[in-house]
């Protein structure tokens, strides 16, 4: 089973919109506004949360889950940067 995740708002007047769709695609859409973010952090183990001042979000992942991701996506980030990097010092001239 992958990672449940839960959204609870402050107000409705923060939530953007709310889809479910009657298609053959199945999807379901939730958007909205935390707001200001105000606290992140790992609940009972395994649930990230994200506070805002409009509402909470949590998903549950384990902290070596996240940091598998986020390991493996900055490798992927610095591979794609590194090869269109391209120098503006033309030679022999100074930066400083």
């Amino acid at each position: 089973m992958g990672s449940m995740f839960s959204v609870e708002m402050n107000s409705k007047r923060h939530v953007k919109s709310i889809s479910i769709s009657d298609e053959s695609h199945d999807r379901v859409l939730f958007e909205g506004n935390l707001g200001e973010l105000l606290e992140l952090s790992i609940v009972e183990g395994d649930i990230l949360e994200f506070v805002g001042v409009n509402g909470i979000f949590r998903i549950g992942i384990t902290e070596e889950q996240l940091q598998k991701v986020l390991t493996k996506h900055r490798k992927s980030s610095l591979s794609s940067e590194v090869g269109s990097y391209t120098s503006t010092t033309r030679k022999g001239e100074n930066t400083k």
